[in-house]
């Protein structure tokens, strides 16, 4: 018996976005309608066969589909909570894509909208929150406990016992140790190893990892819990 796909809209079509529609492409569950994005000259466009529809707020033009939000930058890299909070969805219209090649252990658990990308490894009992981006190749291990609207770069690797804030950013091969707690909104530089607490707000980079600067005063606006 053939179960029917469920239709899907991706908000943005810039690189996060091409990498979400390529993992949905081996996804049998989910169908790609297109792409959703703001800036209307890629109206109409086509983008690696994917269809640019219209702004953002078109998702209200199709009521049946799920939606996933994939916007996001180390510059701006609290854009994708605002729009989810600008769009209002509720729940059950967001997706969760996890590609074929991710290894999903026991007791693991994954937010709606959130995105797991090839080669991404849950060992056992993480907990994943809402619209988190996770790259390729990040490894989560025992009992991590992950926030919302997190962005994990390529190759990120959690010890066991981590938690890691609402909305922080941890550049592509970053490294942090067993039982660290990385601040909501921080953000961890590329390759960088962390091995101690990082503050909510604040920059953090090298090997050991140290505080570089605050975060951007428009990702510390962001610091109230998430809904």
């Amino acid at each position: 018996m053939t179960t029917a796909r469920r239709p899907l809209l991706i908000v943005g079509a810039g690189g996060f976005a091409r990498e979400t529609a390529a993992a949905v492409a081996e996804v049998d569950e989910l169908e790609l309608l297109g792409f959703l994005d703001d800036d209307v000259a890629m109206h109409g466009r086509t983008v690696d066969g994917v269809t640019v529809l219209g702004p953002t707020d078109a998702v209200a033009d199709h009521s049946d589909a799920q939606v996933v939000v994939c916007v996001g930058s180390p510059k701006g890299y609290h854009s994708r909570r605002l729009l989810v909070e600008r769009l209002a969805l509720p729940d059950e219209r967001y997706a969760t894509v996890v590609h074929p090649a991710a290894s999903i252990g026991r007791g693991c658990t994954i937010g709606a909208g959130s995105v797991l990308l090839a080669g991404v490894v849950m060992t056992t009992a993480v907990q994943v929150g809402r619209h988190v981006t996770s790259m390729p190749s990040v490894t989560l291990t025992h009992d991590d406990v992950i926030g919302s609207y997190v962005t994990f770069g390529s190759g990120v690797r959690l010890g066991g016992g981590t938690v890691v804030g609402d909305g922080a950013y941890l550049g592509a091969g970053a490294l942090v140790r067993e039982g660290c707690t990385i601040g909501r909104a921080a953000l961890i530089g590329m390759g960088s190893v962390v091995l101690a607490d990082v503050p909510e707000g604040e920059v953090w980079a090298g090997a050991p990892a140290r505080f570089l600067r605050p975060a951007p005063a428009s990702v510390l606006a962001t610091l109230e819990p998430a809904r």
